[in-house]
């Protein structure tokens, strides 16, 4: 069975192109090999490469496992942390009661 290829937009290619080029430079400036981050990694060089190319049929725990080895895992924690249009999306459905509620005779 032939395995789906992802259709991705333009600019959703131009990111994960960018993000392979930031792993594939932060490994060289940590002067680690390929082979050596593939091994760490637990993936072949091959996949890395794939990595490093910004290949979306690279899984995302397998990103993972080299931002882990580059020292770079919280960085993912960053990803939607300050979700600005989500809060104000959020605070835009949030209902407004039309009165105060009753006060309790005394």
């Amino acid at each position: 069975m032939t395995k789906k290829k992802a259709i991705l937009f333009p600019k959703t290619e131009e990111m994960l192109r960018g993000f392979g080029e930031n792993l594939r430079l932060a490994r060289l400036r940590r002067n680690i090999t390929a082979k050596l981050e593939a091994e760490r990694a637990g993936i072949s060089v091959a996949t890395l490469a794939q990595i490093e190319k910004g290949s979306p049929a690279v899984s995302l725990g397998n990103y993972m496992q080299v931002l882990l080895t580059l020292g770079l895992e919280k960085d993912i924690l960053m990803v939607a942390a300050d979700d600005e249009l989500g809060r104000k999306l959020q605070d835009a459905g949030l209902a407004v009661r039309a009165r105060a509620s009753k006060r309790s005779a005394k």
